[in-house]
């Protein structure tokens, strides 16, 4: 039975297992592409409870996760998950439902905190071993929800910010996170194994976070839909730092109205997040009212060119996009280019640098790991060498630690220059100029091959602008490029998510182009 699965630690990861398997096909599964709306029809009517979803997801995990395709996506199991289950099931026939999450299960990522019997390490084999005192602000809130926490997703080790020469979905604890769609392809990061997880139908839902790319990276290589919220609508307290200029958890699903759905649920004011006061009155319990089907009639929609041209399919993809929103009503400018483009990465870096040290040292201070500083993690992994670094170094971690305080003129002076050139100069003023509603561009290119030896291969995004401003991005599938999934980015100002909900539904519904993922091992032409 599905129930009686161990719930172990995934194998220990082997340096030369990035080549793909040959899987067989997976069997057919039940829940597959289901969403949160079906599977709380199905608990209604009694086809479903929430023990038997978690016991399908935990089987389907055990077979596509662990074994088959050997995604690698969830780097550990709640064991309380069908408890958990069961006592949700209890309060329904006793006490009615608490809302659309009553019985979901959900994955997150391990930089979230749970006060549970799982870890939350970062991927790092320092913090393999750390147990949260305290559930994040965002994990209460799933759990109020009425949420299964199934599990912890693998990510790219420290939130990809341990070495320039980094392996996206590659940590020290859980290894190499293949993508489901082709299995020697990157599933992107840092929220890789979210993203390959809840491609690979392992749950309904999934939480990732990002500083720059790591929620909308993830989501458009693995065929999701996934929202970057402004900075502050939802909590990072409990959340494993870089930056709290740009910091945020979000959510990732195959739909719009699911990744709506999960919005609501991580959004509020956090008494512990400072940042999260000025989205008093501007947060939402319940996004669902801004799911329109003709969301994208009437709208104002610009079209940032300067980030094309890294991939002609891409383009392809894009301009077919575009057709098919101004067939749907909206009125697009094109091009509508962001003048700043590019002109702030170093700025942003240095910002990076100098806020990491200070938050991971803060947050390593009042943690239950053993290691305090981030001076004792660059030990760790020189004293740890061949099982933390056997790939890639930790040049990012030397670079921040050699940083000084917040109070720096350093600092002071490159935040300033990215807030200028990424908010007035940058998106404020194109969303000025052409009084738009949001403006689009790819959000990245088909997932590369992993590769061991030179590391990561972007080609080319679309997330920096809103990432360095804490504005809000939605990223939506647009096409398959040879099975491989890209996604079409809205971007808009602060506090913008219902637009933009509403207009990446409206996108949506002109462009239903997701597909489950076929697990193959590897492209051929």
């Amino acid at each position: 039975m599905a129930g009686a699965i161990a719930l172990v630690e995934p194998p220990p990861y082997r340096p030369h297992d990035v080549a793909a398997p040959t899987p067989r096909a997976p069997a057919p599964f039940d829940l597959e592409e289901v969403t949160i709306a079906q599977l709380q029809d199905g608990m209604s009517s009694g086809k479903y409870t929430a023990r038997s979803i978690a016991e399908q997801y935990l089987a389907r995990i055990d077979e596509i996760d662990r074994h088959g395709p050997t995604v690698n996506s969830v780097i550990e199991l709640n064991p309380d998950a069908l408890d958990i289950a069961d006592a949700l099931d209890r309060e329904r026939k006793e006490k009615g439902v608490r809302g659309p999450l009553h019985g979901v299960p959900v994955l997150i990522k391990d930089n979230i905190d749970t006060a549970d019997k799982m870890r939350t390490s970062a991927g790092s084999l320092a913090l393999a071993d750390a147990v949260a005192p305290r559930d994040a602000f965002i994990v209460q809130r799933l759990r109020a929800a009425g949420a299964v926490i199934l599990g912890k997703t693998n990510l790219s080790e420290w939130a990809n910010f341990r070495s320039t020469h980094s392996i996206s979905g590659w940590s020290g604890r859980g290894g190499q996170t293949r993508n489901p769609y082709t299995l020697d392809r990157n599933p992107c990061g840092s929220s890789s194994g979210t993203g390959a997880g809840i491609a690979a139908n392992l749950a309904a839902i999934g939480v990732g976070t990002e500083t720059d790319g790591s929620i909308v990276c993830p989501s458009s290589a693995n065929g999701l839909v996934g929202i970057k919220p402004t900075v502050g609508l939802v909590s990072r307290a409990g959340i494993v730092p870089i930056s709290h200029t740009q910091d945020t958890a979000g959510p990732m699903a195959r739909t719009v109205t699911d990744a709506t759905i999960l919005l609501g649920a991580l959004a509020g004011i956090d008494p512990a997040d400072k940042a999260t006061r000025p989205s008093s009155n501007k947060w939402h319990a319940d996004y669902r009212e801004f799911l329109k089907p003709d969301g994208l009639r009437g709208a104002r929609i610009g079209v940032a060119r300067n980030f094309f041209g890294f991939n002609p399919t891409v383009d392809h993809i894009m301009d077919e996009s575009i057709a098919a929103m101004k067939n749907a009503g909206a009125a697009i400018i094109d091009p509508a280019n962001l003048a700043t483009k590019g002109k702030f990465d170093d700025a942003e870096f240095d910002v990076l640098l100098y806020e990491f040290k200070a938050g991971v040292n803060a947050y390593l201070a009042k943690s239950n790991a053993t290691p305090k500083t981030l001076a004792v993690l660059i030990e760790f992994d020189e004293q740890n060498r061949d099982r933390e670094m056997p790939h890639f170094g930790q040049e990012i971690f030397e670079m921040a630690q050699k940083k000084g305080p917040l109070t720096s003129s350093g600092y002071r002076s490159a935040l300033a220059k990215c807030r200028r050139l990424s908010r007035r100069e940058g998106i404020d003023a194109v969303l000025k100029k052409h009084r738009l509603d949001a403006f689009i561009a790819p959000t990245g290119g088909p997932a590369w091959v992993i590769d061991y030896l030179n590391g990561d291969h972007f080609t080319g995004g679309s997330s920096t602008p809103a990432a360095v401003a804490g504005y809000a991005s939605i990223t939506v599938p647009a096409g398959l490029i040879h099975e491989l999934p890209v996604g079409l980015s809205f971007v808009g100002g602060p506090w913008s998510e219902p637009t933009l909900i509403r207009l990446a539904f409206g996108f949506e519904r002109v462009m239903p182009v997701r597909k489950p993922p076929k697990f193959l091992p590897t492209y051929t032409a």
